[in-house]
Order: C-alpha cells, then structure tokens, then sequence
C-alpha cells in the first residue's frame, strides 16, 4: 500500500507542477527511445494513406446498443481452467540440475520458462531458475527475479519439481561465461526445435546422471506441442497461467496505471494530492471506466522485415531497403513480392492508421479510453497522428506516468513489456495490430481467463484497404462481419499448435 501510494503521488505532483515539468524537457527527450513516441529522422512528413475513410471515421456515431454489445463480456463458453495434476509427486531422488539459458523477447523467454519445468520434469531433475540472455535489440540485462515473483514461482511449483534459486557450490563453475569459451561436456547446443520427450530422455539424461548437470543453450521452442503425456502438458499450463506472475514494483505500477485508466481525473488543478484516496472514493461513488489495450506492433524491424509499403515516400522505402541489407544482408523472403500481393495475402502489419480504422469500423467511438502498449513506433507521433484523432483519449506510459516513476523502469524493455502485459491482463477487450509473441501470448492467457479480444482479420483488412474507392458504409460493413467470430471465441488447438496460445483442450477441461 505504501509503495502504491507513492506511485500515486508522484503521478499527481507531475500533474500539478508545470515548472517541475518545463525543468524536466531535457529529461524527457533522452527517455523517448523508450516509449511510442520515438522519431525516425529519415521519414518525411507522413499523409493518411485513406483519407476518404478518416474523414468518415472522424465523423462516425455508433448507435448505443452496439456499443453495449462490443463492450459486454464474453458468455460462459463451458471451459475452464485444468491445470493441476491428479496426483503431483516429487521423485525421491533428482538426477542432477538443469540450467537453462534463454533469449529472445519477454514473451518468448516466458514460453521457455515453462518449457524450462517440463523438461526438468520429464528428466526428474532439479531445475535452476532460468538464465535471460541480454536482449542484444532492447540491452536489456533484467533477470529472472527483476521480472518475475520468484518465491511465489518456487511455492506454485513445490509439489511438481524441485527448484533452486541458484546452483550450489560445487558447480557454481557452471556460468554462461564458462559456456562462451570452449565446447563443454555439460552444453546441449543441438536440442532440435520442437523436440519429443523421448529426445530429452536419450541425449539429456545421461549427461546429467554423467556431470550432475546439463546447460542447455539455445532453448527457445525446444519441446514439441504434440505427443507430451497430459501431465506434462497440465504443467506447462500451470507454469504460464499460474506460477509466473509480476514482481511486486511492476504490478503495483500496473495497478496504478489501471486505476488512471479506470478512473480518469480533470486537468491537474482539480486533482487532490492524495490521489490513491480519491481512486478509492471514486471507486464507491461511480462506475469505473472502461478501457481497451492496444499492442500497435509496428517497430521498425516490423516494417522492414514485412518488405510492405507504408506511405512514407522514396526516402522510408530506401530506409527500410537499407535496413533489410545490414540486418538480414536482404534476404527476405517477403522482398519477391508486390506490396499488393503482399497485402491481399494478409503479410503487412497495420500501421497505426490503419489499426484505428478497423477500431472505429467495429463501433468503437472518439470517447474510448485506448491505451497504447508498445515499445517503440516506427515514424513515432507522426505516423501516431491519425489514431490519435481517431481516439483522443488514447494513453500510453508516458501519459499516465510521472518522471519518477518512469526513471524507475528506465531503459529496462522487459519490464516496460510487463507493464504492458499486465495492463492488457486487466483491459476489458484487447488488441494487437499484427500477430507476434505478445499477441499469442496475450490471446492464450485471456482465453484461459475467458476474456474478450480480438483478433485482426489480416487478409480481409489487408485486401480492403487495397480498394481505394470503397465507401466508409461498404468498409464498416466489411469490418464488423469479419470479425463476429473473432473476438474471444474458443478455438481447440491443432497439431503443431501453440498451447500457450491455443489453450484448449490441454489446459482446460469442459465444465
């Protein structure tokens, strides 16, 4: 409580000191790396790529008992969760210690953490808590217990594995420095993507009854969706939905940002200096507000990668061409393709722009509260421009958060992408402008929670904004028809498919 009514605080006294702030400028700009609004010197002024449709949109009115329908939570779909096991039992003895060592982005480091428990189950092993490679795009060197609440993860857990904070001395050895200099016994380098139980058992197992350990590195996606024993499976669900949650710092800021987002204040001379109290009373006197959580994946790996045209002119298409040359030497797949090709197949992220329109086009009005989760924007406020004038009410960190409280989170991309998973765990309806690790991860975890969210139709909007003379009517009608079954229905999972994404049938049983 004391540290929640400290982020409060700091959030109100921003609000109020406009010399505080004005002192603070030089501050700001050495932040906005960080957040949405990070600029890119070599794109030119961008226009709207539809303006016939923005002015229509600008001008929309959505009928009242659409929005009750858009915004109303999803009915009981007779599945809940199905996690523990019938009969959880600890081996009598463990085989030795597996230590694992992680990259990629949170989310995709989230997806080993619980394949790390499976593995260390599968093997009856000790696992130690897993090692986060330094972000080599983000230089983000947060570890497992800056992110994650580890004692909560460890007592989830005491009744399916064994697992230690940190290896004991006898193999304190066994560090990712020793593993960078030399081929060692104790590394597994060769786990095959997707790889079986039985693989682990053949190639893993001896190792440790050999060494007492085994390092295994790479990791990401290293155990198979398909053919794992339900028990397994079971664990895996348990270790994503119920054993990883938020250290306590980053949930409270959440909580805050929750709270602002819920329960929006007037201008900064209104606002009382206790502004946790005024939460707290306002919660008692008036319905909380609601919110959407939109995660605008659209960075500038995003857009080069695509090999997509997004209006920014011959200096953005040499940007990206140049870019795709240092980073991937050109060799991109989408790069044999027309950009109408590529759009007609659903293959180009929405910008921002685009995005907006498709919100609006459900029914979503300009007195939506949006918040902005994202790392960085390619082309920053000016490409953000159209959906901020489709939805001014938008938010995003910057705007909801005091210079305090963002120096506290300062350059640390794996927390700010909590931050913004545990806002998107609290929204009423959720988002992603284009498919990736966030989206899936976001869509398993609300599914398992039977939440709402939507998912793009890619290849639909893709093939619609194509059609440069389509009316706004034509569009909305578009919109709203492909996307009636998008937007929280259960789906069963299918062979190769994620369980972290498609939850059911593995992790929940029929009620």
């Amino acid at each position: 409580m004391i540290m929640e009514l400290g982020y409060q605080n700091h959030y109100h006294l921003y609000k109020r000191s406009t010399l505080v702030t004005i002192f603070l400028l030089p501050f700001f700009f050495t932040f906005t790396h960080v957040f949405s609004s990070s600029i890119y010197p070599e794109l030119n002024p961008i226009k709207p790529r539809h303006s016939r449709l923005l002015r229509s949109a600008v001008q929309r009115e959505t009928p009242t008992s659409q929005l009750s329908e858009l915004w109303s939570p999803l009915e009981n779909q007779g599945w809940k969760p199905c996690v523990e096991s019938k009969n959880p039992t600890l081996p009598e003895k463990s085989e030795g210690y597996i230590q694992i060592f992680l990259d990629g982005g949170l989310n995709q480091q989230r997806m080993g953490i619980c394949d790390a428990v499976a593995v260390a189950k599968i093997l009856n092993a000790t696992l130690v808590i897993p090692y986060l490679e330094l972000n080599p795009v983000w230089k983000d060197s947060s570890s497992f217990m800056d992110i994650f609440d580890v004692d909560h993860f460890i007592d989830v857990l005491k009744d399916d594995i064994s697992v230690v904070k940190e290896l004991p001395e006898d193999y304190s050895w066994s560090t990712r420095e020793y593993y960078s200099t030399a081929i060692r016994e104790t590394r597994i380098k060769a786990a095959p993507v997707h790889a079986t139980a039985h693989w682990y058992l053949e190639n893993v197992l001896p190792v440790l009854q050999s060494y007492g350990l085994a390092a295994i590195s790479p990791f990401s996606h290293r155990l198979s969706f398909d053919n794992v024993p339900v028990e397994i499976q079971h664990l895996r669900s348990k270790v994503n939905f119920e054993a990883l949650i938020f250290v306590p710092h980053i949930r409270t800021l959440g909580d805050a940002l929750i709270s602002r987002l819920r329960y929006p204040q007037g201008s900064a001379e209104e606002m009382d200096s206790n502004y946790l109290q005024e939460v707290i009373d306002a919660g008692d006197k008036k319905k909380p507000g609601r919110f959407v959580v939109l995660h605008l994946r659209f960075d500038k790996d995003m857009a080069a990668h695509s090999a997509c045209d997004f209006g920014g002119g011959k200096a953005e298409k040499l940007a990206l061409a140049k870019y795709r040359q240092v980073i991937w030497q050109g060799r991109v797949l989408n790069s044999q393709f027309t950009d109408e090709e590529l759009r007609s197949q659903g293959r180009c992220p929405m910008t921002p722009e685009e995005i907006g329109l498709l919100l609006a086009a459900l029914g979503f009005d300009n007195s939506t509260r949006l918040y902005l989760a994202s790392h960085k924007v390619y082309g920053g406020e000016a490409r953000i421009s159209t959906l901020r004038q489709l939805f001014p009410l938008m938010e995003d960190k910057k705007s909801l958060t005091s210079p305090l409280e963002r120096s506290l989170i300062k350059g640390k991309a794996s927390v700010l992408a909590a931050v913004d998973y545990y806002v998107g765990m609290h929204s009423d309806i959720f988002i992603s402008a284009s498919p990736g690790n966030m989206h899936n991860a976001m869509v398993g975890h609300r599914t398992y929670l039977n939440l709402k969210t939507i998912r793009p139709n890619m290849q639909l909007m893709g093939q619609l904004f194509l059609d440069k003379a389509i009316e706004w009517k034509e569009f909305q009608q578009a919109v709203v028809e492909g996307h009636q079954n998008r937007q929280g229905q259960l789906r069963l999972r299918k062979p190769k498919q994620s369980i972290y994404t498609y939850p059911v049938p593995d992790c929940m049983c029929q009620a």
